[in-house]
């Protein structure tokens, strides 16, 4: 808790080497006391709910320069004196934002066909508009209205999605690396910016948003933001599939119908009974 830091303790600023198994000497730099009152003002300010979780050890090494930075790390999981291995403090903020970024495409996929079925502008109907009926691999599904077998179809995406996810992995390890790799002549355009959650380029920023640097960072934040929030939302989706076997949007139209038969508390109770 932010009001429970001392910050007339002695000054936390201290340098570690810290020698990585391959060898490698990285330097940890703890905030000032002095750095750390901003810290905790900042958070104050700014940070919501997240400011009842930040601590004097968490502030001490999350210093507000990634986006959405409040403090919160109550597992200590980004603490640079912990990190070994293939789990890195920079390979959690990356993540987080990929993650964000994939949780939101998938929380408007999976409601999207939904809505659409509903209004009629889709030709699909019933199962064929819920996410996790729809595409189902045999005996749980079914894929009639697809273009090839379902067995060929997943092998095509697991080969293709393996290949976009070994090229980034090898962005995110070596910034700038697919510029120098033969990609049908569009080197240039995976060149990257140096920092790979935000490569940018005629494909990653195709509308130039963000101008300015004060602007990309306003973008930034409400893109992790909305990310946060797409990952707790595609948990409820799979929480309420689980649950009442139904679509996102029949859970919101029946809650909105009869919030008081509908809602989180009765549907746990109805999966208990089961």
């Amino acid at each position: 808790m932010l009001s429970t830091i001392s910050l007339s303790q002695t000054a936390l600023a201290r340098t570690a080497a810290v020698s990585s198994k391959k060898g490698r000497t990285s330097q940890i730099v703890r905030a000032e006391t002095t750095d750390l009152a901003k810290a905790a003002e900042r958070v104050q300010k700014q940070g919501g709910l997240y400011a009842n979780f930040a601590s004097e050890q968490s502030l001490s090494y999350l210093n507000g320069s990634l986006p959405g930075d409040y403090g919160f790390d109550p597992l200590g999981m980004s603490d640079p004196e912990g990190a070994g291995g293939f789990v890195t403090p920079e390979w959690l903020a990356y993540s987080e934002v990929i993650h964000g970024r994939w949780a939101m495409l998938g929380a408007a996929g999976c409601i999207a066909p939904e809505i659409l079925s509903a209004m009629g502008a889709i030709p699909q109907t019933g199962d064929e508009a819920i996410w996790f009926k729809s595409g189902v691999i045999p005996p749980a599904g079914s894929y009639d209205k697809y273009w090839v077998d379902p067995y060929t179809l997943f092998f095509v995406e697991v080969v293709m999605m393996q290949f976009a996810e070994l090229k980034r992995y090898q962005d995110f390890r070596y910034p700038g690396s697919q510029k120098e790799q033969y990609f049908l002549g569009m080197e240039n355009a995976f060149g990257g910016s140096g920092n790979p959650a935000y490569p940018g380029g005629q494909f990653f920023n195709m509308f130039n948003l963000g101008k300015t640097e004060a602007d990309m960072n306003t973008l930034r934040l409400k893109e992790i933001k909305n990310g946060r929030l797409a990952m707790l939302a595609m948990f409820g989706y799979g929480a309420q599939a689980t649950i009442t076997q139904e679509g996102p949007f029949k859970n919101l139209c029946d809650h909105l119908a009869d919030p008081v038969h509908h809602n989180m508390l009765t549907n746990f109770a109805t999966a208990m009974k089961h």
